[in-house]
């Protein structure tokens, strides 16, 4: 399995922005689809963006479209998640996983990623 530790998390007033970054370690993250989940307190872990092994047509929520942007960097073995304009609503614990399977398919599932990494709290006030 590939080892996984998020940064960049923080608190940021409304409208303004973060960029997460998630460093993979071990297995080959070049071939893996790397996705970003969020678990605000009392609900359930929710899927925000996906990325392919080949960085091809991204994935995103329909409620972060427009905003989020997913990146990934194989030489540096690490994904970024920009966020922009940042709304209350997205305050959450931000996850990152790794598919080492690579089925673009089930991106948006979290139960298809093996890997996880500790997660890195997001706040953001209104």
């Amino acid at each position: 399995q590939v080892q996984l530790v998020e940064s960049g998390g923080g608190l940021v007033q409304a409208g303004g922005s973060l960029r997460l970054q998630c460093a993979a370690s071990g297995g080959i993250f070049s071939s893996y689809t790397m996705g970003w989940f969020r678990q605000a307190p009392g609900k359930e872990r929710e899927f925000v963006a996906a990325i392919s092994w080949s960085r091809r047509s991204p994935d995103y929520t329909d409620s972060v479209k427009g905003r989020f942007t997913i990146s990934r960097d194989n030489a540096k073995n690490t994904v970024y998640l920009q966020m922009n304009d940042l709304k209350p609503e997205d305050t959450a614990v931000y996850y990152c996983a790794a598919d080492s399977s690579n089925r673009w398919y089930t991106r948006a599932k979290s139960d298809a990623y093996d890997s996880w990494g500790q997660g890195t709290q997001v706040t953001v006030s209104s």
